[in-house]
């Protein structure tokens, strides 16, 4: 491919990661938060916190630039679980961690006062960004740590602390630190660089586990990197969409149906085994038809012999000598000068 490895590395320098100016500026911010919480909470007579923790992108590093300052800070704090008791002494419930927070930062000098999310407690800043304050409480037993988030649920068994760690040893195994972040924020850059995508995109964490788990790294051609990763990471969603955790065993990043798939990405195939079609889809919608497995419409025994729908191969014997219920056929979609050729794994005992 055409080396504009420099280019894309200039992009990156110059609209994708954070300039200096501005992680200073949010650093300045969440120290001013961690400040306001601690006098708040000691003003309010409630417990002190035990540690503050970034979290998320922002301790990662894999921050990016966006153009109306809408970033997303994460700050967690730690309190002791014996220390997080209620006006009638019983522990004190996810909700009221949260609540206890808010009011301790909402010291009136915010536009927007403070709002009590699900995970977190999120505070609003003139500029356009916000910090999310997700609440933990340390649990000791018999000496040894767990962490519980304050979360929609209830008390909750988690620590952001693993994410980070996780992603740390991704950085240290790769030997390529600065060339994987780069990577991680390239594809980020790309997820949100349509306003339409909006909500309907993988959340960052997600983005950056598919980007680990894909990667290309290629120290000499930043071009070459991206593009080997996304296509990587575009074959492995063809087969499975559901993306894990990958601290919390059992746990995904992704919801919905985890069997909404495109069977047949393997790059290997060169044809369809017997009772399955191949089929080019060129269309957005037709191609999210074949990943949900359609199968042509036209059987061997009815199908006239038109150039709409004439035979590209000679059927192929099944393994019981049957001969194939389907005709291994182009499906003429249309609409875009792409051609996507896209094995498409339609079983035909129906027409058996």
């Amino acid at each position: 491919m055409f080396d504009c490895s420099k280019d894309v590395r200039a992009f990156h320098d110059k609209q994708v990661v954070l300039s200096q100016a501005e992680q200073t500026a949010m650093r300045d911010r969440r120290d001013a938060n961690r400040r306001r919480l601690r006098k708040g909470l000691a003003d309010n007579g409630k417990p002190a916190p035990i540690e503050f923790v970034k979290q998320g992108s922002y301790a990662m590093k894999t921050m990016l630039q966006h153009p109306q300052n809408d970033y997303d800070i994460d700050d967690g704090v730690y309190f002791r679980k014996d220390d997080l008791v209620g006006s009638r002494g019983a522990a004190m419930s996810a909700l009221d961690a949260r609540w206890m927070v808010r009011d301790a930062l909402d010291d009136g000098s915010f536009n927007d006062a403070p709002e009590v999310r699900p995970n977190c407690v999120r505070v609003f800043y003139a500029a356009g960004f916000h910090v999310d304050v997700p609440v933990y409480r340390r649990v000791d037993t018999n000496g040894s740590y767990s962490y519980e988030l304050a979360s929609g649920a209830g008390w909750r068994r988690s620590d952001a602390r693993d994410v980070t760690a996780w992603f740390d040893r991704e950085l240290n195994a790769s030997g390529q630190t600065y060339l994987l972040r780069r990577l991680v924020r390239h594809v980020k850059k790309f997820a949100r660089s349509r306003s339409s995508w909006s909500g309907r995109i993988l959340s960052g964490f997600g983005i950056t586990v598919l980007v680990v788990e894909n990667r290309h790294l290629d120290v000499a051609r930043d071009d070459r990197a991206v593009h080997e990763t996304m296509r990587a990471i575009k074959q492995r969603l063809d087969w499975n969409l559901v993306v894990s955790h990958p601290v919390t065993p059992g746990d995904t990043i992704t919801s919905g149906d985890p069997t909404v798939r495109l069977p047949s990405c393997d790059p290997s195939w060169t044809r369809p085994s017997a009772g399955w079609s191949l089929c080019s889809r060129r269309t957005a919608p037709a191609r999210r038809r074949c990943r949900a497995g359609t199968r042509s419409t036209i059987p061997i025994s009815s199908a006239p012999a038109t150039r709409r729908n004439a035979p590209r191969r000679s059927p192929v014997a099944s393994a019981s000598g049957r001969p194939p219920s389907w005709r291994w056929r182009p499906h003429r979609c249309g609409g875009s000068r792409r051609r996507w050729w896209t094995a498409c794994l339609t079983e035909a005992s129906a027409a058996r």
